[in-house]
């Protein structure tokens, strides 16, 4: 698969809004900040349709984009710096905007791409491999790259994960292709005032530890042989998608909730039910020893969580990481309930109260994170079945796959998106032997043994 994405970029062009905005400036707060050393979020929808009308999408897609960065006008700026060195959103007239590439690979075909597991052979369709979100200083916030299949189209979207997060990312696809399907306006404009959910200014120094390219350098000399003889090779990744069925999904749930918890707290909702299924077989998979750590991470919402709550139109990161941790042999020796209970209390626990907790902490001594500092044998979740992905229908029909580009991909890391005939898919990067042992584990693919 990976020989056969041949892709040609044939030109590239910037789109900026189709009205005079003028300049505006938003600072970046506390949820936006510990993203700056993640890598862009890249997101990949492919359609089927005609080649032959390529141009003409193209020019749709440029002129719905013009109109709807008119609300959405922080991702046509840059990232910038105020004169005390607090990061921020800046726009004006006179920037680039958003960087559009045209690609031809009329070799590839649709169901070739809705096959492929590894991101690696989807790669040349998405922008911005490898690139953190601190480049965002001189590159625009949103690359977007069209691409000109056998018999479809591929659109990659790589998105300045400092600025947003996944709730704003498919509110800004969902209301571009509402414009490019016809709507005289955006049905639910972005939320754009940042500073009402946390106006704490903080400064950050990026000349010592803390620089993500100075970290970079330092894990490049940790994995090179010759810089450190007794370093260890990074473990070969692997990525898979798993679908799980709308009846596999209520059976996973149906167990879990077989023994309720006698502490009358709530039943397990299908994401905590799904969470301990992966988490507990991933564990398996790696054949931790019973008193190995490891850690659940799940990268939640908390527009509803902060007091006051913000509209679910807030643009920008809303998200905070939450961990629990528990013995291998602990998760896997007690009844499923066990560890959908460990989630299910750090999801409930985090409130506007350990929102602002953390918060402060944060705000004391500031850590910009690797996108990899998750946790010590992680399965952390990221991306939402809740979004509405494949209702992402520019006026020639749903997509047939959404993927996750190859960014901010380690050892656990997961993402859920909504399955496009029901059900949820399960992204899932793994070390090599650990995914292979996962793909023979008949209990964790509902099948019947």
């Amino acid at each position: 698969m990976a020989e056969m994405v041949k892709v040609k970029i044939t030109s590239k062009s910037h789109v900026k809004p189709s009205k005079v905005i003028g300049r505006r400036e938003c600072q970046l707060v506390t949820f936006d900040l510990p993203y700056l050393a993640f890598y862009y979020n890249q997101k990949l929808l492919i359609y089927k349709g005609k080649p032959d009308e390529f141009n003409a999408v193209v020019e749709k897609l440029k002129d719905g984009l013009r109109v709807v960065l008119e609300e959405f006008h922080q991702l046509a700026g840059k990232l910038g710096r105020d004169e005390e060195g607090v990061f921020r959103v800046e726009y004006d007239d006179e920037m680039d905007g958003v960087e559009v590439a045209e690609a031809v690979a009329e070799e590839i075909a649709v169901d070739d791409l809705t096959v492929a597991e590894d991101t690696n052979s989807l790669k040349e369709l998405i922008p911005y491999n490898g690139i953190l979100n601190l480049d965002g200083i001189q590159r625009p916030l949103l690359a977007v790259q069209l691409t000109k299949l056998k018999d479809g189209l591929a659109i990659g979207c790589a998105f300045n994960h400092a600025i947003l997060d996944g709730t704003s990312t498919w509110h800004f696809m969902s209301s571009w292709a509402q414009f490019c399907n016809g709507a005289p306006s955006i049905p639910v404009p972005p939320f754009l005032q940042r500073t009402k959910v946390r106006d704490t200014r903080v400064k950050l120094d990026l000349s010592a530890p803390a620089d993500p390219h100075a970290q970079s350098n330092r894990d490049d000399a940790k994995s090179d042989p010759q810089a450190n003889g007794d370093a260890k090779k990074e473990p070969v990744l692997r990525e898979k998608v798993f679908k799980f069925s709308e009846s596999a999904i209520a059976k996973i749930k149906s167990r879990v909730n077989a023994s309720p918890p006698s502490d009358g707290s709530k039943p397990f909702s299908t994401f905590q039910s799904l969470a301990v299924h992966v988490w507990r077989h991933v564990t398996h998979a790696r054949n931790l020893k019973p008193e190995d750590y490891t850690v659940f991470t799940v990268f939640a919402d908390c527009r509803k969580r902060v007091d006051p709550p913000m509209p679910e139109s807030y643009f920008g990161n809303l998200i905070q990481a939450i961990f629990t941790v528990t013995a291998a042999g602990l998760l896997s020796g007690n009844p499923l309930e066990f560890g959908a209970s460990l989630i299910q209390k750090a999801i409930e626990s985090h409130n506007a109260k350990a929102i602002e907790e953390r918060n402060k902490e944060w705000e004391s001594a500031p850590k910009i994170f690797q996108f990899k500092d998750a946790g010590v044998n992680c399965v952390a979740v990221g991306s939402s079945p809740r979004f509405k992905v494949y209702e992402v229908d520019f006026g020639w029909g749903k997509p047939e796959s959404v993927r996750s580009g190859c960014n901010n991909r380690f050892d656990g890391m997961i993402y859920l998106y909504q399955g496009k005939n029901g059900g949820i898919d399960v992204e899932i990067t793994l070390e090599g032997g650990a995914m292979e042992r996962l793909e023979k584990d008949k209990e964790f693919l509902m099948m019947e043994v």
